[in-house]
């Protein structure tokens, strides 16, 4: 039996999801991120549940997108309504803890890279450990990420500077810019992220869900997701448009494999 991509327990009134590719770095391909939808909806649904936590089984929180050569990638290649219809499906799921009643905590170690770091900061909180490395690298083989939640987070002058070089922070700059909440030991991260966790499930779920709509409103009302709308369609034009850096990427994603891409392209950025 193959293993399921998302797993699912319980703990009191905590609702743990676990990104279970380790041996792909949690890169989320379409049927994880089914997965968790899945998983999401099922915190949603159970009225025990007052708080979700959302980690990643392995080393690695999340490595991003799952760049692997994908027959639905090559189908909907220079059409310029198929890109746009994956990015927004793909922003969809971004939004999915974002959307929640409940408040979701992202507990990261390792790497929380492109998607992956989006997906960080599209939940409530995030406890990281001392040694995790958040970036949105994209750029550096001609894309963007579908969800363009950096400066709604870090404010526009430090997420340009992210966005625009795809460099990498490390866990403390990411708390020092206001990117995640807490930083912890290593050895420490699950045990300080579920004692966050049921400290918060100690308020009424009523009180917590309210409060989250009230916050999600306000940074609604000030344009939110009209800007991440507004951003996808220039994410899709980009993905349409023909890039040699980003073709050469996915010619050597094609033969050495994705590991082995971001190697070759990573090196030419070093000092």
């Amino acid at each position: 039996m193959a293993e399921e991509l998302a797993l699912y327990e319980v703990d009191g009134g905590v609702a743990v999801i676990t990104m279970n590719r380790p041996d792909k770095r949690n890169a989320l391909s379409t049927a994880l991120k089914q997965a968790l939808i899945e998983r999401f909806r099922a915190a949603e649904a159970d009225k025990e549940i007052a708080v979700v936590v959302l980690r990643g089984n392995g080393k690695t929180f999340c490595a991003g997108a799952d760049i692997s050569p994908d027959p639905t990638r090559e189908e909907r290649k220079g059409d310029g309504l198929k890109t746009f219809a994956h990015h927004l499906r793909t922003l969809d799921f971004h939004c999915v803890p974002w959307s929640l009643d409940k408040p979701v905590i992202a507990s990261v170690q390792g790497h929380a890279m492109g998607a992956g770091c989006e997906l960080a900061m599209m939940c409530d909180l995030t406890i990281a450990a001392d040694t995790a490395v958040f970036g949105e690298p994209e750029i550096r083989f001609a894309s963007v990420g579908s969800a363009l939640i950096m400066p709604w987070i870090v404010g526009h002058k430090r997420a340009r500077e992210l966005l625009y070089t795809g460099d990498t922070i490390s866990a403390a700059r990411a708390e020092q810019i206001g990117m995640i909440n807490k930083v912890v030991p290593e050895a420490d991260l699950a045990a300080a992220t579920m004692k966050y966790a049921r400290r918060l499930a100690l308020i009424g779920p009523e009180a917590l869900g309210c409060c989250k709509l009230a916050v999600n409103r306000g940074i609604e009302a000030a344009g939110f997701r009209n800007a991440l709308n507004a951003a996808v369609g220039m994410v899709g034009l980009l993905h349409v448009s023909k890039i040699e850096s980003d073709q050469r990427f996915y010619d050597k994603v094609a033969a050495e494999g994705p590991a082995a891409a971001f190697r070759w392209r990573n090196a030419q950025f070093v000092e």
